[in-house]
């Protein structure tokens, strides 16, 4: 390669000009496409991949050695909840140090499109992030994220809940034909603003009350922009089969790709079903469908209390569902069905088998944090009430649904899931760090652990795929799922978004109990070229962009 020399005309010495920004020489290169990885240099300009090859003959600014070191594509979280941890703090630490370089957003919710209403009920339910809220739309909070200065890269769906409530509110209804083409005109806004498509989330109110031709109406208009439907769907327990059946209508009748989020059997007496589950995915997919899933590594998942209640008690909203909490009649028919086997509703709290199955780790109130870390039964006794009873106290007293583990399924089923070769991953949580305001709650061991977990524990460890494919499953699959362009993938002219690693080293360390520890194996991240991860330190870099989906009527590289 001819390098471009500078001539100094004092003394005639040239000094000659470095071919790259940046190196990374020796290392076991897996390019994102499931083939067996080869020993290459890799070279950056930029922001871009510039050269991968034998580059012994080039130089750059910054060069490092990468021997015996993975070196692959920058890893997609495909349910992220780092919407307001990255606020707080761009620098992404639990998930950089993991390799992630791009964030997905909008499981149901989503940072935007807000009404004024919507804004003011945004700022009165914040919890131990206080921030501002300046923006209206989806792609307006993309933009003050980047603006503000973030490590990775983030990307959004369109909340499904959030477009409900714009136009519905917190009502169990229908909406009629003048709200139902506003909820379609937000959607059109969203696309064209880069968002990747529909995201649901059907099991928490409001969603629960929107029907499958509400959804389908929805995701005509994403897929007029090529975009796809994300979702939790309607049940992952009892009607587990019923709900991906409801996902795959969805994706026939609006000729839409679907993906879903999380996928599991919830509660012990649904773990045989997840055999049938996967059938009915690929019997999908060999009609031509493009249904894919995300999952995340563990056999617990995290969210509120309401997930415990039925949805007819939180109908209007937060405070609508804690005044009916305060009246002794509800109560007792909460209590009643909250202890009730059905399938009308998904019942966390049963699927969990028992009170001491639910760990209660996110409170609002100073004066109940003291309680970060009980179980649900712990908490009870020490209040000398049923566990039912707490939890409704519990919402009253912290004025929020309290953040809650629920341990739920089996190691063989994750180990299943896994091995399918349409699953990518997703944290779902945020990416935090273990300093200052993130320790006033303590996390799903996710939030640190869900990359490494999967690489170190059911790669290495367990050999559930090879490292290859889980590499893949990291970065080719979702890019190709959500239609980014030069994402996920180490080729010449494509993003630097690039990950190097000690397979060999690769572990989680976080907890259930002791959640905010940092996972270990991850020695460099580079984001769009720019190193942000230096020998497993955080350099302080905020070079993350905002990735469009393929409606984006803006001008822009991506």
């Amino acid at each position: 390669m001819l390098r471009h020399c500078a001539f100094a005309l004092a003394g005639l010495v040239a000094a000659c000009a470095p071919d790259y920004d940046v190196i990374i020489r020796g290392g076991t290169v897996y390019d994102g496409s499931g083939s067996a990885p080869v020993v290459a240099d890799v070279a950056i300009t930029s922001d871009t991949i510039a050269a991968i090859g034998d580059l012994s003959a080039a130089s750059a600014r910054t060069e490092l050695d990468a021997t015996g070191l993975a070196v692959s594509p920058g890893f997609i979280n495909m349910l992220s909840w780092a919407t307001e941890s990255l606020i707080e703090d761009g620098r992404s630490q639990s998930d950089i140090r993991q390799g992630v370089t791009l964030e997905v957003f909008g499981e149901g919710w989503s940072m935007g499109p807000l009404t004024d209403a919507m804004r003011q009920d945004q700022l009165k339910r914040q919890g131990d992030i206080e921030f501002a809220i300046p923006w209206t739309t989806l792609g307006e909070y993309l933009e003050h994220l980047s603006t503000r200065g973030i490590s990775p890269n983030v990307a959004s769906f369109i909340g499904a809940t959030t477009l409900r409530i714009h136009e519905i509110g917190y009502d169990d209804r229908p909406p009629s034909a003048d709200e139902l083409e506003r909820m379609r005109a937000l959607v059109r806004q969203g696309m064209e603003e880069g968002a990747l498509g529909i995201g649901s989330s059907l099991i928490y109110a409001p969603a629960f009350y929107a029907k499958t031709p509400e959804l389908i109406e929805l995701c005509r208009v994403a897929a007029e922009y090529g975009g796809m439907y994300i979702s939790h769907m309607r049940s992952e327990a009892n009607r587990l089969l019923e709900g991906i059946e409801e996902l795959i209508i969805v994706a026939r009748e609006a000729g839409i790709r679907a993906e879903i989020y999380h996928l599991k059997a919830a509660g012990e007496a649904n773990w045989p079903k997840m055999d049938d589950a996967i059938a009915l995915i690929e019997a999908a997919r060999a009609e031509g469908l493009r249904i894919t899933a995300d999952m995340y590594t563990y056999p617990a998942g995290a969210t509120g209390l309401n997930a415990a209640m039925p949805p007819w008690v939180q109908e209007g909203g937060h405070d609508a569902w804690v005044e009916r909490l305060r009246d002794p009649a509800v109560r007792r028919r909460v209590a009643r069905e909250m202890r009730t086997p059905t399938d009308a509703w998904e019942n966390l709290y049963l699927a969990a088998g028992s009170a001491d199955r639910l760990l209660l780790v996110g409170f609002k109130q100073d004066s109940l944090k003291y309680l970060t870390g009980k179980t649900l039964a712990e908490v009870a006794e020490l209040r000398g009430t049923s566990p039912e009873l707490t939890a409704m106290d519990l919402v009253i007293l912290d004025d929020s649904r309290v953040g809650t583990v629920y341990f739920l399924m089996s190691e063989e089923n994750i180990e299943k899931q896994i091995a399918l070769p349409w699953v990518s991953f997703g944290s779902d949580a945020g990416s935090l760090a273990p300093e200052g305001v993130f320790l006033l709650s303590n996390p799903h061991p996710r939030a640190y652990g869900n990359f490494a977990r999967l690489l170190g524990g059911y790669v290495r460890e367990r050999g559930v795929i090879p490292l290859e494919e889980a590499i893949r499953r990291l970065t080719a699959l979702p890019a190709e799922n959500l239609r980014i362009r030069r994402r996920g993938s180490l080729r010449s002219g494509y993003f630097a978004d690039v990950v190097v690693f000690d397979p060999t080293t690769m572990q989680d360390h976080a907890t259930f109990r002791e959640p905010h520890q940092y996972a270990t194996g991850v020695l460099h991240v580079f984001v769009n070229g720019t190193q942000v991860l230096n020998d497993g330190e955080h350099t302080g870099a905020l070079p993350g962009r905002v990735v469009r989906g393929p409606g984006w009527r803006g001008a822009s590289d991506e």
